[in-house]
């Protein structure tokens, strides 16, 4: 692990610029931050998310000890081309920007979508990643998957009725716990004043919700390949992606690590921020044997 060797090191995400990578016809938007390393952490955001969607507490801790690189997937925020019709696409496209960019080994960090074609990454291009984190996610097949947009257009439309960001709706119970920790996280997210990203079309996010579908109604992947660390978390109350499968891709998983965080949902990593970043921070920075 490569540690920073002074004060100019970037490790505050709302200050980290963008970045584009022009890919087989494909100009990708990026940011990075933190000290150089060999091996970076690449984040993999969730459905219709841009590289605004993550929260600045993660980034920023992470980026004090690792190399991160966050991205837009094709087609959705600053970068271009149509958006992918298969998970597996994704998992390719994922592929080919890590490549440009000059890395043959990376560790992935994860969350809902982003979970699913870090899997499918691990499986059509085994030797690319060394560590793996699963947030908030599922197995390919896996019980409910396909349910997904039901969910989403349920929760979205409460949120317009109650005039709220959508995430307040599908990431947190809603309890006053959950309402709490909701507003707090899109406060978070508004950190970023300058160079935001321009938002997912609605097109887009149409497009990934059909290939969250057909990922829930494929049949199941061979996980247990996969013989990297694996860190796996969620909340007790995943509605998005149920939590049962959390569970599922443990047992798939040998030697996987799990943690099921208390009343909270699909965005129980966010709710349970100052447990959860440690644990993460620890498992990013730990040397295997």
């Amino acid at each position: 692990m490569t540690t920073p060797s002074d004060d100019r090191v970037l490790t505050a995400y709302a200050l980290a610029p963008t970045k584009t990578i022009a890919v087989a016809g494909v100009t990708y938007a990026y940011r990075e931050l933190g000290p150089k390393e060999e091996i970076p952490v690449v984040f993999f955001v969730h459905l219709a998310a841009t590289l605004d969607n993550w929260d600045p507490r993660l980034i920023d801790a992470v980026a004090r000890e690792r190399h991160v690189i966050t991205f837009d997937q094709r087609g959705v925020g600053a970068s271009t081309g149509a958006v992918p019709a298969t998970i597996e696409e994704a998992a390719d496209d994922a592929h080919a920007f890590i490549r440009a960019l000059g890395y043959s080994r990376v560790d992935v960090f994860s969350f809902s979508m982003g979970g699913m074609i870090a899997q499918d990454l691990v499986v059509r291009h085994p030797g690319l990643v060394r560590k793996l984190v699963l947030t908030g996610t599922g197995p390919r097949g896996g019980k409910d998957i396909d349910k997904v947009a039901r969910t989403t257009y349920l929760d979205m439309a409460r949120a317009l009725i109650a005039r709220a960001d959508p995430k307040e709706f599908l990431f947190f119970n809603r309890d006053a716990v959950g309402k709490k920790a909701g507003k707090e996280f899109v406060a978070r997210l508004r950190e970023r004043t300058t160079d935001r990203d321009k938002a997912a079309s609605l097109s887009a996010f149409r497009r990934q919700l059909k290939a969250i579908a057909r990922y829930g109604r494929s049949a199941p992947s061979d996980l247990s390949a996969f013989d990297g660390p694996v860190l796996i978390a969620n909340g007790d109350n995943d509605r998005m992606v149920p939590s049962v499968l959390s569970h599922d891709l443990h047992r798939r998983m040998p030697g996987s690590e799990l943690i099921i965080y208390p009343n909270s949902g699909h965005g129980g990593i966010f709710q349970h921020w100052r447990g959860f970043v440690p644990v993460a921070v620890a498992f990013l920075t730990r040397t295997e044997s």
